[in-house]
């Protein structure tokens, strides 16, 4: 109830009165939440947005990290948060709002209806990766890898798109592979190194850094088309998987209600931060692709990717748990 009438008083507001609080606007510090844990490639993202926003802000910018339940934890912190523009999601919007409804039959909050899109930031591609140690270069090598493992083998992934990266691929090479499902990077990557896991499902921020440093060798990437940060890394669809396309979108979203004003002052600064200099430098040197937009643009792109991802984790035999 105390949600419903935050709405329903921020609709009602005058013109006049919305216009002021958005000259106002914030007030105090706003507070990002991040789906995944620290030190993941969602957070450093997130963590840089969330800086850069402080400086044009003129005010502290928090940063909480709320992982668990495949993002879900922090969707539905937000969506039930005061719509003041204070508290806002920075997310890979795809795959933790438009995945949702594939993913858990029951949710307590509506993932098309309890949120108001801000802009969209980024895309990026997800990649498939082993341990470098190991002898296996291409995809090719690692479907007969897996075929010739006890029960097929195990691979690891902390978010949602990784789970549909892997899951895709297992569909399309015919094998049985056993998911195993991380809250943090550190501790699939450990296991991959110990033996415990054949491949990882992640992200390109995180997995070109890991590569810098010797620990993986990155297989393809999950996109129709190769990354500018991975020129060399073959997509899905050249390594043999001919409908292979899975390329998430980072967005920053806002509990419904929020005001309009507030909503485009936001749009505004997320917008400069990825045009400038410095964000363009950021996001190529994380594997991302600049994707500015406006609320306008999100929304359409939100609301038509529910039947996209809902049709990807039915190609991938996805059940709602």
């Amino acid at each position: 109830m105390i949600k419903t009438f935050a709405t329903l008083a921020a609709l009602a507001l005058p013109t006049w009165a919305q216009t002021a609080l958005a000259q106002d606007y914030p007030a105090r510090e706003i507070r990002v939440v991040c789906n995944y844990a620290a030190g993941s490639g969602a957070d450093l993202i997130v963590r840089f947005y969330s800086d850069q926003l402080s400086r044009l802000a003129g005010k502290p910018v928090i940063v909480e990290n709320k992982p668990g339940a495949q993002g879900m934890v922090a969707n539905e912190f937000v969506a039930k948060s005061r719509p003041d523009g204070l508290t806002i999601l920075i997310t890979p919007v795809s795959s933790t709002v438009n995945l949702a409804p594939s993913l858990f039959r029951q949710l307590s909050y509506d993932p098309q209806k309890d949120f108001a899109a801000v802009t969209t930031l980024a895309t990026v591609s997800f990649t498939l990766a082993v341990d470098a140690k190991r002898p296996i270069h291409n995809i090719r090598e690692l479907v007969a890898h897996l075929k010739a493992q006890p029960k097929q083998g195990f691979y690891g992934a902390t978010s949602n798109a990784g789970v549909i990266s892997g899951e895709l691929f297992k569909s399309m090479a015919g094998l049985d592979t056993t998911y195993v499902p991380y809250k943090a990077n550190p501790n699939a990557l450990a296991d991959l190194l110990a033996g415990q896991l054949d491949f990882i499902a992640f992200d390109s921020t995180w997995t070109l850094t890991q590569q810098k440093n010797g620990f993986v060798r990155i297989l393809a990437v999950t996109t129709a088309r190769r990354s500018g940060a991975l020129p060399e890394v073959p997509t899905m669809q050249e390594a043999g998987f001919t409908d292979y396309d899975m390329t998430p979108w980072w967005g920053v979203l806002a509990p419904a209600g929020t005001p309009r004003p507030v909503i485009d002052k936001l749009a505004g600064w997320f917008n400069q931060i990825t045009s400038s200099e410095e964000g363009r430098q950021f996001l190529a040197r994380s594997a991302f692709d600049p994707f500015p937009g406006t609320p306008e643009s999100t929304t359409r792109l939100l609301n038509a990717d529910f039947e996209r991802w809902a049709r990807y984790a039915r190609m991938a035999k996805i059940e709602p748990q």
